[in-house]
């Protein structure tokens, strides 16, 4: 199943520099970070600067409400990263996501800003590609062991799931095991219609299936 739609849209624009080397990265990130709001991944001499457009950044929001929806319905914690750079300089990889999420990890950060050399990788990383990106996505946010990666071209929705060492798509979040992929699809077919109306039916859906969920779980004697 995928997200129905008459034409793939523009999502981004995307310009690459090669044999670039971290310092030389870290000059144009700090540069252009002052005079636009371009997005930045580095990966061992390949920088790709990020320009999104409309689409893109129409569909990241949602993905952003769905997730935060199933947080809160759930009773779960989170710690919302957004965009914030995710170096590895002794990966020669950085990267900007679209979202990051500490959830199972939220006790071991909430009380300090992130440090991955010290810290583990958000445990869920969120990426909207609509055009074609130079760098491997997957290999990169493997190498930073980031346990769940979520990518969504617009049409189609992977979740990849760390083990050992690589992604392996899966048909269900690890993390949301109440949800399947149609369901993000549905979720999204509706709230690119009315988005206040997609978010009330979901929230429904999700105690609903809360609520069936705790009745099928056996009760202590």
């Amino acid at each position: 199943m995928y997200l129905k739609s008459p034409a793939k849209p523009v999502g981004e624009k995307r310009m690459a520099f090669r044999d670039l080397d971290w310092g030389g990265f870290k000059q144009i990130q700090q540069l252009l970070t002052e005079r636009t709001r371009t997005r930045f991944t580095y990966d061992a001499g390949v920088l790709e600067i990020t320009m999104p457009l409309e689409s893109h950044e129409r569909l990241a929001r949602l993905i952003e409400l769905f997730i935060r929806i199933l947080v809160v319905e759930l009773g779960l914690k989170i710690k919302t990263m957004g965009s914030t750079t995710l170096d590895r300089e002794d990966l020669l990889k950085s990267a900007e996501p679209d979202n990051g999420y500490y959830i199972q990890n939220y006790n071991l950060v909430a009380d300090h800003e992130i440090d991955l050399s010290a810290d583990p990788p958000p445990d869920l990383v969120v990426e909207v590609d609509i055009t074609h990106t130079d760098i491997n996505k997957n290999a990169l946010y493997a190498s930073m062991g980031v346990p769940e990666f979520w990518r969504f071209n617009g049409q189609i929705w992977q979740i990849l799931c760390l083990d050992s060492g690589n992604y392996i798509e899966q048909e269900r979040s690890p993390i949301f095991t109440i949800v399947e992929k149609r369901d993000l699809y549905q979720f999204l077919e509706a709230a690119l219609l009315d988005e206040v109306a997609a978010e009330i039916d979901f929230r429904q859906w999700v105690r609903m299936k809360c609520d069936q969920r705790n009745n099928q779980t056996p009760q202590p004697i």
